[in-house]
């Protein structure tokens, strides 16, 4: 699988949240894109990656 332009090997399929959980990602301050489409923050359970998949995920910054 390839996250943000980095390859991974993913060993078996995994749901979304669990790998985002893994990673030590907010899912509050983040957007995820899987193969070119953005996945929505309510469906982040159901959605079950695999390594053919492409992520992006992007950080929500503030600053002022």
């Amino acid at each position: 699988m390839k996250v943000n332009g980095k390859e991974n090997i993913l060993k078996q399929n995994v749901v979304l949240s669990d790998y985002l959980e893994q990673l030590g990602y907010r899912t509050d301050r983040i957007a995820v894109e899987r193969n070119g489409l953005i996945v929505p923050r309510d469906s982040y359970k159901e959605c079950v990656l695999s390594d053919s998949d492409t992520l992006e995920i992007v950080h929500f910054v503030g600053g002022g």
